[in-house]
């Protein structure tokens, strides 16, 4: 199933397979699809990334719910302290607009992410820490206007192109390639 699966609809309503999302994800390679983008809402099955380590602050709010595998959702305190909740397979979280937080999952697994489209000069931001002293290491600030260009990856390319962007500050510890 390498093409993009066929969503159906009830009037205007889309009606969408999640089981064809993970088989699309899994044979095209690609870590998201968005199944809609509407002014006030937009849906994604994202498949999950083994080196993702950045923390997403989201201008709205966002609900998760793991379709296949646990989810472990690291995120920042307001004290700016990394904890984890873990999502098992089937439930859903709600992360409040404005928390930092890192959805880890492996690429097995899958999740359906809900969570209102960008308005006009919102900004999605992607920090990362360092792993040996949690200093902040770099910080990526966007504007998605289209979630299906994949802000996620292109912050990445950002950080693991750039030594400089991987090397702390702080501390002089280089953060590897994955």
């Amino acid at each position: 199933m390498n093409e993009m699966p066929k969503i159906t609809k009830a009037g205007n309503m889309p009606i969408v397979s999640l089981a064809d999302q993970m088989n699309y994800l899994t044979d095209s390679g690609k870590r998201v699809n968005v199944l809609w983008q509407e002014d006030d809402t937009l849906a994604f099955v994202a498949r999950g990334r083994e080196y993702r380590s950045e923390f997403h602050i989201n201008p709205s709010d966002e609900v998760m719910y793991p379709i296949k595998g646990d989810m472990r959702l690291h995120y920042r305190t307001p004290e700016g302290k990394e904890e984890v909740a873990v999502v098992p397979e089937g439930s859903v979280i709600h992360t409040p607009a404005g928390v930092p937080h890192s959805p880890r999952f492996g690429p097995e697994s899958f999740a359906l992410i809900l969570e209102r489209k960008r308005r006009a000069g919102e900004v999605d931001r992607f920090q990362w820490f360092c792993p040996k002293c949690d200093a902040l290491l770099h910080e990526v600030s966007a504007v998605v206007h289209d979630y299906r260009a994949d802000p996620v990856s292109k912050a990445y390319q950002n950080l693991f192109d750039s030594e400089e962007h991987r090397t702390c500050k702080k501390c002089g510890n280089v953060m590897p390639k994955p």
